[in-house]
């Protein structure tokens, strides 16, 4: 089978890589390799952060005001719509995860661009009283300049925009890294900006492995910040790499994230919540309620209700309306699923559910995971520490809402939470005292561009989305004018 072509955008233009090499991506579900995508290396990355670089100091860039940034955006948002169900069928093909949801989420795109589009012009600066006679002061907010976007392979143009939006809004100019697993969407996205009349170098793209061009981007003179979504430990990599040159820089990491269902919960709602928190996208999420927390009075009940339910999960063709759960993205990403069940066992957890690879034959050529689940779970477990990021749940008991807040906040991760309860009282404590950037009460896996997305501890740095977002991506100046015709003692502070 002849495999599809993408291609980087670069200065405006199509371009494979400088070396003429290339990388396969593999469909998830048939375990075939299905495109291709150029395979960079630091000259490559030169040429993409010089174009970025070049377009944010000269040319229409610099001199178009925010009104006009955000037309631009408003038009982007509408192509996005024009393409929505061509980019969603490519994400499905790269990284697995079911149509419905890429669809939903492709489909929820263009409000970003908007409420960006919107916001680029909203961004005022101040008039500062002073203690000083004849001076004016004032403070104006300016773009960092040339931004690198690295993102993951999970939700490839969701958490893309996250970024994006935000950064073309300051003014910034960008070089986008996508996961070499899962550029296709990208690459094909990347080819609307110069339809919506950005001018060519504002965004740009460039592909490959990250040891082959992560340490390039990160350290290079001109990148002014790393807007990175992954891994903790290769976040962590990301932010000592930006510390050379002291870049700004936003991480996005992992987490393992307490769903707390208590006795008093409407408990259908609460285990509908539950499957959504750690079976949706197959455990494949950085929010992934991958800790289920229950109240020792309704644990055995929850318990067998929340196998009942994922036990009739479909796994199928994520492209069928019917399937509910798919493969697994990558080959390593499946063994390492698989490794942690191993080891949850050899600890002592209690697998009530799954815990293999599919026997059904039409799975087979695959790389899935059967929803898996760990009962009698304790918190000092692995399997309750570390992120496995697949189809695995651990359920852990606990007694009171103290108990559970200790549980819940023992962890070096605070990405996001959710509690399930009746009670007004103990949702909003509850949702105080947690340690998490997102708390959702009787509900989960919620987000907005109105809302802002970050997380606390090793979860990460900076926030996304949001009236924050844009602000993330600016740095304020101060501008002091004397207007005083006389200089006072020049060797004095004023």
């Amino acid at each position: 089978m002849e495999l599809q072509t993408f291609r980087n955008t670069v200065a405006g233009q199509e371009v494979e890589s400088a070396s003429g090499r290339w990388l396969a991506s593999a469909n998830p579900f048939t375990g075939q390799d299905w495109s291709r995508i150029p395979r960079c290396d630091s000259e490559d990355v030169e040429r993409a952060v010089m174009a970025a670089h070049s377009a944010f100091v000269s040319g229409d860039w610099p001199r178009m005001t925010a009104t006009a940034r955000g037309k631009l955006l408003r038009r982007l948002a509408d192509l996005i719509e024009r393409d929505a169900a061509k980019l969603a069928a490519l994400e499905v093909r790269d990284n697995g995860k079911l149509h419905a949801e890429m669809l939903g989420q492709v489909k929820y795109l263009p409000e970003y661009y908007h409420y960006f589009g919107g916001l680029a012009d909203k961004v005022e600066g101040s008039v500062l009283p002073s203690d000083k006679p004849d001076m004016f002061t004032y403070t104006k907010h300016e773009p960092l300049g040339v931004v690198v976007c690295i993102t993951p392979w999970n939700s490839p143009l969701l958490l893309l925009t996250w970024k994006l939006a935000a950064a073309l809004a300051a003014g910034n100019t960008v070089v986008i890294k996508p996961s070499e697993f899962t550029s296709a969407s990208t690459l094909a996205f990347a080819g609307l900006f110069r339809e919506a009349g950005f001018p060519d170098g504002v965004v740009n793209t460039v592909t490959g492995y990250g040891h082959e061009i992560g340490d390039a981007l990160v350290q290079h003179p001109k990148v002014a910040k790393i807007a990175f979504t992954g891994g903790d430990a290769t976040g962590a990599r990301v932010y000592a790499g930006a510390a050379k040159s002291l870049k700004h820089v936003a991480l996005e990491l992992g987490g393992k994230s307490p769903n707390i269902i208590f006795e008093d919960a409407v408990l259908d709602d609460a285990v509908k919540g539950a499957i959504s928190g750690i079976f949706a996208a197959s455990g494949q999420t950085c929010i992934a309620g991958s800790r289920l927390l229950v109240q020792r009075s309704v644990y055995d009940e929850v318990t067998s209700r929340v196998v009942a339910f994922a036990s009739t999960a479909r796994m199928g063709d994520p492209m069928q309306p019917d399937t509910q759960v798919g493969p697994i993205t990558t080959t390593a990403q499946r063994e390492k699923v698989l490794d942690y069940i191993r080891i949850a066992r050899d600890e002592g957890a209690r697998c009530v559910l799954g815990g293999k690879v599919p026997e059904d034959p039409s799975l087979a050529e695959g790389w899935f995971v059967e929803p898996t689940i760990f009962a009698d779970v304790s918190n000092d477990m692995r399997i309750a520490r570390e992120e496995v990021f697949g189809p695995v749940l651990s359920i852990i008991p606990f007694e009171d809402e103290a108990d559970a807040i200790r549980i819940a906040n023992d962890t070096i991760y605070g990405l996001a939470a959710g509690v399930w309860t009746q009670d007004m009282r103990r949702a909003i404590t509850m949702a105080d005292a947690l340690q998490a950037g997102t708390v959702w009460v009787n509900t989960y896996r919620a987000v907005s561009f109105l809302a802002p997305f970050g997380g606390y501890k090793q979860s990460g740095i900076g926030r996304e989305n949001g009236q924050e977002a844009i602000h993330e991506f600016m740095q304020t100046k101060c501008v002091w004018l004397s207007l005083s015709r006389g200089v006072p003692n020049p060797f004095v502070l004023r």
